[in-house]
């Protein structure tokens, strides 16, 4: 789209594709939410979007891409990217700020459908979305925050390099649940070869770059 070149714009690893969803993508990104991204008892999430039907994850899903389209601006974006592996969407790699251009902080977020889980997907696509913050965007810093419980987040989190950045206490389902918070600056960064940006210059005066 010449007025939205955000729909142009993806990331490429060695095994994956992050792009711009396309309405049939986000079709696709229902079906996988629809699916489950984890077992039953355990909450992942703030919001339990993920404790309702089927029917009605994937709907939310797609609801909430919508939004974000609607809502992006340079003062506050949020940049939800489909993950794609071996031509299926897996799940989705997200990256956000406000006041990017007085803070130059980001945060990310991302889900994974559970058939997909433990393949090292996760990792390569935080690596992904870190390498368009900081090489594609001028980034400074990065956050992200998981479940104390949520080992496999940590995990890939600690692996590319973050340093802990403090916890917050939450109100999950009724009871108290403690988030770690981490912080990676760039000079910490280390970027994962054969990671590629498409299409990013026609989208700069988007973010206000």
């Amino acid at each position: 789209m010449r007025n939205w070149p955000l729909f142009e714009l993806s990331v490429t690893t060695p095994r994956l594709e992050l792009r711009m969803p396309s309405l049939a993508d986000l079709d696709e990104l229902g079906d996988r939410a629809a699916e489950g991204v984890h077992d039953p008892g355990f909450m992942p999430f703030l919001f339990p979007w993920s404790d309702a039907e089927p029917l009605e994850r994937a709907r939310a899903t797609i609801r909430y891409q919508f939004r974000n389209w609607a809502e992006f601006a340079k003062e506050r974006w949020s940049l939800e990217l489909v993950v794609v592996s071996e031509g299926k969407i897996v799940g989705v790699q997200g990256v956000s700020a406000t006041d990017f251009l007085v803070t130059r902080e980001v945060g990310t977020g991302s889900w994974l459908g559970k058939r997909f889980q433990g393949r090292g997907i996760g990792r390569e696509m935080r690596a992904a979305v870190l390498h368009l913050a900081f090489e594609g965007l001028d980034a400074h810093e990065a956050t992200t925050e998981a479940f104390e419980d949520n080992h496999a987040s940590l995990a890939v989190t600690r692996r590319l390099g973050y340093q802990p950045d403090g916890i917050a206490l939450h109100n999950r389902q009724g009871t108290m649940a403690v988030t770690k918070r981490f912080r990676l600056q760039r000079a910490d960064w280390k970027p994962m070869d054969g990671i590629k940006i498409h299409n990013l210059e026609p989208c700069l005066p988007l973010f206000g770059l």
